[in-house]
C-alpha cells in the first residue's frame, strides 16, 4: 500500500513527538510491504510567526490532498495573549471545519505496567478500557454570535451554544457503531436539565439508540458523568457528548493513566479520512529538552493505520509493542516514579522501533 500523510509538527513539542510518529510508521512500512509519503506544513504559532496567519491556504490545500493527517501540537505562551486578533487554537478550529472532521475519538485505557503512575488506587483504575467521543465541529467553539461587547455599561463576551439533530445524529452512530465493536454499552452525556442544547441532544439520542436495541443506552448529566469518571471509571465503555463536555470530559479521563503523554486521538470524518494528534498540547515547558513522552503520538499513528487505512495487525502490532517497552521498565520523565530511571523521546521511539522488529 501507499498512502500520503500530511504532517503538521506545529509547537512546542510537537516536532519532537511527530518526529518518533514518522519513525515508526516507517518501521511499520518495512515490516509489512508499504510505503507512506510524507509532506510537512505549518499550523499553529510557527504559522503565525511566519505568515501571519495559524493556518496557511497551502497548509490547508495540502492536507485535502493527503490521505490523513498526523499533527503535533499548537500553541504556547508567546502567542497566548487574550487581546490577539490571531491565535494558534484558531488554525486547529478551522482545520477541523474545512475538512469536516466531526467526531473526536479519544481511547483511555489502562496499562497494567503503568497502574502506579496513576494518582488513583489500582482497584479503582485496573482494568480500565473506555472512548470518549467528542463532536468536534459544533457546540460552543463555533456558534454565532461570539464575540467580546465593550460598551458604556462595561465589558461583556458571549458565545452561542448551538446544535441540529443531523449533527447530534451523525455523532451518536459513530458511538453506537464503535459500541458494537466493543463491549455494547453508549454513555450519552448532556446537561439536558438546564440547557434546551442538551434536551434537543438528548431527544435525538433517543432515537438513534433506537436503531441498535442490541447496545445498551443510558443518559447521565455531566456533572455526574465527571464524578463517575474518578470515582467508578471501568463502569464505562463508550461515550459521546458535545464539543465543550467532551473536552473537558476527556482531558479529566486521561490523568486516569496517570499522564496525558500516554493518550491519543482521532479526529475523523464522514468516510475514512482522518486527523491523528496526542492529546497534551505543546508542552513549552519541556519543549527542545528531548524529554518528552512520544507514546501518545505513536498511538495515535496505530489508530491511523487502524481507522484510516484498515491495517488492523500493522495497527496492533504497534500498541503491542508500546505495551511491551513499557513492560520491560522503559519510562519517559512523566511516567518515572520518584527516584525512577527515565529515558529520553528519541529513545523511547527507538526503543518502540525495536520491539515493532522483533
Amino acid at each position: 500500500m501507499h498512502a500520503k500523510i500530511a504532517l503538521l509538527p506545529g509547537d512546542g513539542i510537537g516536532p519532537e513527538v511527530i518526529a518518533e510518529g514518522v519513525k515508526v510508521l516507517n518501521a511499520v512500512g518495512e515490516k509489512f510491504g508499504h510505503t507512506f509519503e510524507f509532506s510537512e506544513a505549518i499550523i499553529g504559532g510557527r504559522a503565525i510567526d511566519e505568515t501571519g496567519t495559524s493556518l496557511p491556504d497551502e497548509t490547508l490545500a495540502l492536507c485535502r490532498q493527503c490521505d490523513a493527517i498526523l499533527l503535533g501540537a499548537v500553541g504556547g505562551p508567546k502567542w497566548s495573549d487574550p487581546k490577539a486578533k490571531v491565535r494558534p487554537e484558531q488554525g486547529l478550529l478551522k482545520l477541523r471545519k474545512e475538512l469536516g472532521l466531526f467526531a473526536n475519538i479519544r481511547p483511555v485505557k489502562i496499562y497494567p505496567a503503568l497502574i502506579e503512575a496513576s494518582t488513583l488506587k489500582p482497584e479503582v483504575i485496573r482494568g480500565v478500557d473506555l472512548v470518549i467521543i467528542r463532536e468536534l465541529t459544533g457546540g460552543l467553539y463555533f456558534g454565532q454570535p461570539q464575540g467580546r461587547q465593550d460598551n458604556a455599561q462595561g465589558r461583556a463576551a458571549v458565545d452561542t451554544l448551538y446544535y441540529t439533530e443531523a449533527e447530534i445524529g451523525r455523532l451518536m452512530r459513530v458511538a453506537f457503531d464503535l459500541a458494537r465493536q466493543r463491549r455494547k454499552k453508549v454513555t450519552s452525556v448532556d446537561k439536558a436539565n438546564v440547557l434546551a442544547s442538551g434536551r434537543l441532544w438528548r431527544e435525538v439520542a433517543h432515537e438513534v439508540a433506537a436503531e441498535y436495541p442490541d447496545v445498551e443506552y443510558e443518559d447521565i448529566l455531566v456533572d455526574a458523568c465527571s464524578m463517575h469518571l474518578i470515582r467508578t471509571p471501568g463502569y464505562f465503555d463508550v461515550i459521546a457528548t458535545e464539543n465543550m463536555f467532551g473536552d473537558i470530559l476527556s482531558d479529566e479521563a486521561s490523568m486516569l493513566a496517570g499522564s496525558m503523554g500516554m493518550l491519543p486521538s482521532a479526529s475523523l470524518a464522514e468516510g475514512k479520512f482522518g486527523l491523528y494528534e496526542p492529546i497534551h498540547g505543546s508542552a513549552p515547558d519541556i519543549a527542545g529538552k528531548g524529554i518528552a513522552n512520544p507514546l501518545a503520538t505513536i498511538l495515535s499513528a496505530a489508530m491511523m493505520l487502524r481507522s484510516t487505512f484498515n491495517l488492523l495487525q500493522e495497527a496492533e502490532a504497534v500498541e503491542k509493542a508500546v505495551e511491551a517497552v513499557l513492560a520491560a521498565g522503559y519510562r519517559t520523565a512523566d511516567l518515572a516514579g520518584p527516584g525512577e530511571p527515565s529515558i529520553g523521546t528519541v529513545e523511547m521511539g527507538d526503543r518502540v522501533v525495536e520491539m515493532l522488529q522483533k
